[in-house]
């Protein structure tokens, strides 16, 4: 059984999330035992077929690389707390504009109507709201963005704001479970009756992504998933109602992105040099200037204004405070042509495609802060925050779920990993900061401010100075707490080739095979 568990996580992790699978019609053996796949005279093992992956909504494909990140310009702050390091990030998807008002609303639309306005359930619908008391100044007229900012049309599509990280955390699982489900219906694995208004139900019966995969909520099945025509097979080669991980219909999960992530997308360094051939592509030489000092490429120079000759030259390319007192300009010549906040898709998009990633907003990303991280950290993929889970089976099959419907997880305990070489405590947050190496601890509200709920939030706003505009800049605020000037947007894990989404894309150098000489 372990060993079948094994393989079976070997191909979950294998498979390409968000593309569109068939199962193989082709009688393609084995190369380790000979046997034939997806046949049921040979045990009926289902290997799904990759195609070009299925970019989920609302993202764009970064592909990964090598970065300086860090500090581009003088620590005028003396924080010392973005020590410039050369670090790898694989490749990834990302928002393409910051969460709006009218996506947060849908959220709060669907939860609503989902958990019935009880006792039981006041604390998850009033804890899922944004504090729109964040616009509140004792020294400002505010007062009209505290009643509309949120709920006018005229800000629907403006970033949503007097959010917590913890809500924006919690709005990623439900726009994973939102898309993963749309996709199901549209592709008739689930009954689309199933859908719309009540959304499965009620309370805890909704659909969960995890809870579906694991067998602990129930749909009821579509057309395709009764017809012969369903291309899903069981190991009798009957339709399978139930779609696995494995057959890469489902999309993979939308997150915060990591401090990393953020930052090299924020960049948008994309190789322009000239191009040379590799078989029937081409690919850029790997010579790039990482020392861009904003978002956005600007003819070589990282000013604020359009440099490039045109009909925008000299227009302002983010959304921020230029000086005291000027945060838009003058009448008849606003500079950045917003007070507050600007529309999610203004501004000029940089090399990624995405929006907004210097000015307007600044953005909470998955990070537990520390100063010194940049040093610390792995230099691929580095993040600090994780805490390793397990899905928590004291309750045995059936009774995975908590009462939201998702499934239950606990930390894994530090007793079972005392053999591991990679990692030996499941709460790693702290990790050279309070264990017995390091003797090293923070004293809470005592001598700093930074907690283990301390989150980096990066990217200046628009009641920020050009300083913080720069993707090297970082700060913090506790989990808990908002601002009208902190948004967010999301993120999602690309598996395979980091070159690109197309299923003809390999790992490696791959060159034509040689006949041997003679």
């Amino acid at each position: 059984m372990q060993l079948l568990s094994s393989v079976k996580n070997l191909v979950l992790v294998l498979a390409t999330v968000g593309g569109l699978y068939a199962c193989k019609s082709s009688k393609e053996k084995s190369t380790a035992t000979g046997m034939v796949y997806n046949d049921k005279k040979y045990g009926g093992f289902a290997v799904a077929k990759p195609k070009d992956i299925k970019v989920a909504p609302g993202l764009v494909f970064v592909q990964g690389g090598t970065f300086t990140m860090g500090a581009t310009q003088e620590d005028v702050m003396a924080d010392w707390n973005n020590v410039p390091r050369r670090v790898t990030v694989n490749s990834f998807f990302m928002d393409k504009s910051e969460v709006a008002n009218v996506h947060y609303r849908e959220y709060l639309y669907w939860l609503e109507h989902m958990f019935v306005d009880t006792p039981k359930y006041n604390d998850l619908l009033n804890g899922a709201r944004p504090d729109t008391l964040v616009w509140r100044s004792a020294l400002s007229y505010n007062e009209p963005y505290v009643e509309y900012y949120f709920r006018h049309p005229s800000y629907n599509y403006y970033p949503v704001v007097g959010v917590s990280w913890k809500q924006a955390h919690d709005f990623c699982i439900w726009r994973t479970d939102r898309v993963n489900e749309y996709e199901l219906v549209k592709k008739q694995y689930i009954d689309s009756k199933q859908s719309g208004k009540g959304q499965f139900g009620q309370n805890d019966n909704n659909f969960n992504t995890k809870s579906y995969l694991m067998g602990e909520f129930q749909a009821k099945p579509g057309k395709i998933a009764k017809s012969s025509s369903n291309p899903l097979k069981d190991a009798n080669g009957k339709p399978r109602a139930q779609v696995q991980f494995e057959d890469g219909i489902l999309f993979g999960d939308y997150r915060l992105p990591s401090e990393a992530e953020w930052e090299y997308a924020a960049y948008g360094y994309v190789s322009e040099n000239p191009q040379r051939k590799r078989g029937n592509n081409t690919r850029g030489e790997e010579n790039i200037q990482n020392k861009r000092v904003y978002s956005w490429r600007n003819d070589g120079f990282g000013g604020l204004r359009l440099t490039e000759q045109g009909t925008f030259q000299g227009a302002f390319l983010a959304n921020f405070k230029r000086g005291n007192g000027d945060y838009m300009g003058v009448a008849g010549g606003l500079n950045d042509n917003a007070a507050i906040t600007s529309d999610v898709r203004s501004f000029y998009p940089n090399g990624f495609g995405v929006y907004n990633m210097s000015g307007n907003v600044s953005e909470w990303v998955a990070d537990v802060y520390r100063p010194l991280t940049s040093i610390e950290a792995e230099d691929f993929n580095p993040i600090r925050g994780n805490i390793f889970k397990k899905v928590d089976r004291s309750g045995g099959i059936g009774n995975l779920r908590d009462s939201v419907g998702r499934i239950k997880m606990v930390n894994e305990e530090d007793s079972a990993l005392r053999n591991r070489r990679n990692y030996q405590k499941a709460y790693a947050i702290n990790y050279m900061d309070g264990d017995s190496t390091s003797n090293v601890g923070y004293g809470y509200g005592v001598t700093t401010l930074i907690s283990d709920k301390s989150r980096v939030v990066k990217g200046g706003s628009w009641k920020d100075g050009p300083y913080w505009l720069s993707p090297g800049a970082r700060r913090f605020l506790e989990e808990e707490q908002s601002s009208s000037t902190i948004g967010f947007r999301c993120a999602m894990t690309h598996y395979g080739a980091a070159e690109g989404t197309k299923a003809s894309t390999k790992t490696g150098n791959v060159f034509p095979a040689r006949k041997p000489r003679r």
